[in-house]
């Protein structure tokens, strides 16, 4: 067993007061910054092939012809088409539209058609190239308008994936009252490529007996586990999924690998032989999926002090060809569409749309970010409107205890948002900066502009109403002899720590040291469905049913074994005592929702989340007139999200998320013609470096809770509240009231001559 290698807190203080709020290293970082770590890409199986994939250039038409040039010894080449299927050609996942390999039409750009595998990869990239599907084309749609208007249907009846609404009040009322100002604003977010460091990648093995196993790079293995078994008609003990080192996933190998692995296996099956199936950087940006683009429209009723008095709220997002994840994104979006404020009054009505691009899916934050954004900046400008500061006007409306979000969730914790609020202001300097800032803008001659603004917001843990509740989520956790035990969850460790955080609870609640706790490798033969790594669910809930499953091994002990004391020697001679008269030593955790929540899925209502972490951001910049180059200079992150394990982890999951977002609102461009992906090159699509990243103050607030508060989800906290904060502040430094990201310097230069 591996722990966090030269940790002295990690190996020898096992009577320590505990490991939850201790700074324990990486259990994974050795292994990955010596080279140890393998990822698919380094795994290699006696005989493997290598594959390829056909794909459309054209978004939208009828298959007429495949054709295979005379020039390539096909005979030596592993063929896959969708007549190879053993089962639906379909994806499993909500809908059942997306096909394996397209058949006889195509939806979007890059789809799949044609596998291919051989061992010499560059006979097999010449037969990739020689390949010549013929299509016909026919009308695609791009835009969410044309999809809203039903120039060309493409889904369904009317191109909507699914629809949702909140009413709360009677808005048209309020929005009729004389006395109210009216503010209106349209706010739009792009796509936004994960790039996560590993491309895709999967190895399958397939054999008649034993079934489908495939190994790589991902989040969900239950997820691609019920996928094989839908597309190869197999039983559940037939179908193995094993994960490898992930080099990162941010949602973007939470439902696609389930197509890759399909992929690997089809060629496998037909193969005979283990097939790697791996995707290069060009490949994997062009063909999977990226955050949904969202167009918001607000109308905001509200008295001259500021007290909010009405919302009315169009979401729209782009889903692409086919359904993927959209419900659950625009599920998510819809709720945070509101914000963490008191309003009286509130509808919301969002669609997931369908359009010729390529499928879009989970991303970090998965709908939230693009809601929450077309939010803040709505209060921007109401702010505006009525001369009131920015931060004031949030202050006047921020929940309190006892009152309930735009859905109808009573907070039950006792928020302190204006204590959140002062914490971010008096880190971030912000009166002081605001009229500082102003004072430059209007004197300075020079071409610097500086400004600062805001964001406050809340985010949901775990999965939305009652989708915890039908997951059904199991963790194990075994005991053996030696004193040590194993823990047994489908939680991935993508690079946010899973496997530490593990090891601190379970650690913590054996009162053992870390290097005494292993944690398995994700690998559906061994581990039970303890859920997807999605949702910021993973310690909150996972962790959770961890802590409990060892309190009942730690039970037991001390029932059947004297267990009595804490630490290494005391654990060890309870297991030796137990195993003297037992087999073996094995607790199982189930999922159990919060007494007293209750979620109505028809009226969109009730108790959303079982837990919120709530925040403030403050974003300060500096623009260049000259060239409309926008610089990030000081960064502050307040948050609550009750108990922290592990301060550095956590600290770094914030600075990532920033980071990520400042790329979504000032870098990230997709570049879409005719619905394919134009820039899917590092050297063509930016996302900022160590030099774009500012200092990143990161501060978490005792949680409102006190001693006894849960941990909740802070994985996705961080990419809702930058976008909307760097906005604002870049409006601060200008006058340009940006309403869509990212914000390119030709946008923001677009802008400032206008005003000119």
């Amino acid at each position: 067993m591996d722990d966090a290698r030269g940790s002295s807190d990690a190996t020898t203080h096992s009577d320590a007061p505990g490991w939850i709020g201790r700074d324990v290293p990486r259990r994974d970082g050795h292994d990955k910054v010596t080279g140890a770590a393998l990822y698919v890409d380094d795994i290699s199986l006696p005989g493997m092939l290598h594959g390829a994939t056909v794909r459309s250039e054209v978004a939208r038409g009828r298959i007429v012809a495949i054709e295979y040039p005379p020039e390539i010894p096909w005979h030596e080449l592993v063929v896959v088409t969708a007549a190879d299927i053993p089962g639906p050609n379909v994806v499993k996942l909500i809908e059942r539209d997306q096909p394996l390999l397209a058949d006889e039409v195509v939806n979007h750009c890059d789809e799949p058609i044609v596998l291919l595998a051989h061992g010499d990869r560059e006979l097999l990239e010449r037969a990739r190239r020689a390949v010549r599907v013929v299509i016909e084309p026919l009308p695609a749609v791009f835009e969410i308008e044309s999809a809203l208007a039903k120039d060309v249907v493409i889904w369904g009846e009317d191109n909507i994936f699914r629809r949702y609404a909140v009413d709360r009040g009677d808005v048209d009322t309020a929005l009729r009252d004389p006395d109210l100002v009216i503010v209106e604003g349209t706010y739009e977010t792009g796509a936004q490529e994960q790039m996560y460091i590993e491309p895709q990648g999967m190895i399958a093995e397939y054999d008649e007996v034993r079934g489908v196993t495939v190994r790589g790079s991902l989040q969900c293995p239950y997820y691609i586990h019920d996928a094989l078994m839908s597309a190869f008609c197999l039983p559940a003990e037939q179908v193995r999924v094993i994960q490898s080192a992930t080099g990162g996933g941010f949602g973007g190998k939470e439902e696609y690998p389930s197509v890759i692995a399909a992929h690997a296996a089809l060629l496998a099956r037909k193969a005979g032989r283990p097939v790697k199936l791996t995707y290069d950087r060009v490949e994997d940006v062009m063909a999977t999926t990226k955050r949904h683009p969202s167009r918001t429209r607000h109308r905001t009723a509200v008295r001259r002090d500021g007290t909010l008095v009405a919302m009315d709220i169009e979401f729209v997002i782009d889903g692409g060809a086919y359904c993927t994840l959209s419900p659950v994104v625009l599920s998510r979006g819809t709720i945070h569409a509101a914000g963490p404020y008191r309003c009286p009054n509130v509808r919301v009505r969002a669609m997931a749309v369908a359009t010729s691009h390529p499928p879009h899916g989970a991303f970090r934050g998965f709908g939230a970010p693009q809601s929450i954004f077309a939010l803040e900046r709505q209060l921007d400008r109401v702010a505006a409107t009525l001369h009131l500061d920015p931060a004031e006007l949030r202050r006047r409306n921020a929940l309190r205890q006892g009152e309930s979000t735009a859905v109808g969730q009573v907070i039950g914790e006792a928020i302190e948002l204006d204590h959140l609020l002062d914490a971010a202001l008096t880190q971030a300097s912000w009166d002081e900066r605001r009229a500082t800032f102003a004072a430059h803008n209007r004197t300075t001659q020079g071409p610097l502009r500086r400004g600062i603004g805001l964001a406050m917001f809340f985010h949901g843990a775990g999965f939305t109403g009652a989708g915890e509740v039908h997951l059904a989520s199991v963790a194990r956790i075994s005991a053996h002899p030696d004193g040590t035990v194993r823990v047994l969850a489908a939680s991935t460790e993508i690079g946010q720590g899973t496997t530490t955080i593990f090891g601190q609870i379970v650690a913590d609640a054996l009162a053992i040291s870390m290097s005494r706790v292993e944690i398995a490798q994700p690998d559906t033969a061994l581990v039970p469905n303890s859920g997807p790594t999605v949702a910021s669910r993973t310690t909150m809930v996972v962790g959770d049913l961890l802590r409990r499953a060892a309190l009942q091994i730690r039970g037991v002990l001390a029932d059947e074994a004297g267990l009595g004391e804490r630490g290494d020697a005391a654990f060890a001679r309870a297991c030796r005592r137990y195993f003297d008269a037992h087999d073996e030593l094995v607790a199982e955790a189930r999922y159990q929702p919060p007494p007293g929540l209750a979620w109505d899925e028809k009226t969109f209502s009730g108790d959303a989340y079982a837990a919120y972490a709530w925040a403030v951001y403050i974003a300060a910049v500096t623009v260049d007139l000259r060239t409309a180059e926008v610089v990030v200079d000081d960064f502050v992150a307040v948050q609550e999200v009750g108990r922290v394990v592990n301060p550095t982890l956590a600290a770094g999951q914030i600075e990532g998320g920033v980071a990520q977002a400042i790329g979504w609102a000032l870098y990230e461009h997709v570049v879409w013609r005719n619905g394919r992906v134009a820039n899917p090159q590092m050297t063509n699509y930016i996302i900022p470096t160590s030099m774009d990243a500012p200092e990143i103050r990161v501060s978490f607030l005792p949680a409102f809770a006190g001693a006894d508060a849960p941990t909740k989800g802070i994985g996705e906290l961080p990419m809702d509240g930058p976008a909307p904060a760097i906005l604002a502040a870049i409006e601060h430094a200008t006058g340009i009231a940006g309403t869509g990201i990212p914000f390119l310097p030709e946008q923001l230069l677009a802008a400032l001559e206008g005003s000119g």
